[in-house]
């Protein structure tokens, strides 16, 4: 062979080289969809579309499986139907319109009425009538009755005076002395008319209060001899309080020594007692017994 045919050689295996040409691994030849036409060989007649293939159905769903059927053992107790409106009495049922309305009976509608007056008192007329009968038994009674016989001690009311017994002779005098905080009285009782000599005062001279001498006049007063004993007293020490005070209590002493029965109802109504209360006294560091001086921090 020589030189010029090698050529030829040359050029008719590069060009069979691409008729056979294999691709390579880096340009992969893409396969045409399944769809798609594909070039037909050559001298036969190109084949007819083929049609797409339908789109695959999704598969039906599957059922759920049938409920099974209870057993009549099993099965749930059927619903209590409510039950029918009770049918309402005949007293309950609104009356006809053209029957009389009757009343519903009333509890109680067959007792008397009872009614007492205003002013009557069922009480106090059994207690007339008992009285009347105890004075018919005491009329029946023999009048020749014992005349020494005692009637029956009664009670006396609370309110009611103690008995005093008092001398009241015309020379009889009473003393005593009564004290109040810092007040002294010297008391002198004697028969009179209810007069009182304070100092050389009368009482409401010397005592301008009322309520002073309603306080001095108690004692008598209690005793009943307001208006059969003069009062004759010489007051020192205190002041007004004080000497009403201190007058009271001198008074009921010297009726104490009038008549010793009368202690039980003076000390009752607190007339023998003392009054001890006085002023508290100053303490040292103190303003008062009890006030201090204002705190100052600085």
């Amino acid at each position: 062979m020589t030189d010029d045919e090698r050529p030829d050689e040359q050029s008719g295996e590069d060009e069979a080289a691409p008729e056979e040409a294999v691709p390579t691994p880096e340009e992969p030849q893409a396969e045409a969809p399944p769809g798609e036409d594909q070039p037909a060989p050559e001298g036969d007649e190109p084949p007819a579309a083929e049609e797409p293939p339908a789109a695959e159905e999704p598969p039906p769903a599957e059922e759920p499986p049938p409920a099974e059927e209870p057993t009549p053992a099993e099965e749930p107790p059927a619903a209590e139907e409510p039950p029918a409106a009770e049918e309402t009495p005949a007293a309950q049922q609104p009356p006809a319109p053209d029957a009389p309305r009757v009343k519903p009976e009333i509890p109680g509608a067959d007792l008397e009425v009872d009614i007492v007056p205003e002013g009557y008192d069922p009480l106090a007329q059994a207690q007339a009538q008992a009285a009347a009968a105890e004075l018919e038994e005491g009329a029946e009674a023999p009048a020749d009755a014992e005349a020494g016989d005692e009637a029956e001690p009664q009670e006396a009311a609370p309110d009611a005076r103690p008995q005093a017994a008092i001398d009241l002779a015309a020379d009889a005098r009473y003393t005593a002395t009564g004290k109040r905080k810092t007040a002294i009285a010297r008391v002198i009782l004697k028969p009179g008319s209810g007069a009182y000599a304070v100092n050389d005062h009368t009482l409401e001279e010397y005592f301008p209060r009322t309520t002073a001498q309603r306080n001095i006049r108690e004692p008598l007063e209690t005793v009943g001899y307001e208006a059969r004993m003069d009062v004759v007293a010489s007051l020192q020490g205190g002041g007004v309080s004080a000497q009403a005070g201190a007058l009271r209590h001198g008074i009921a002493r010297a009726l104490l020594e009038a008549d010793p029965n009368l202690r039980g109802e003076l000390k009752r109504r607190g007339f023998l007692t003392r009054d001890a209360r006085v002023k508290e006294r100053r303490k040292a560091g103190l303003k008062k017994a009890r006030k201090r001086p204002q705190f100052s921090k600085r």
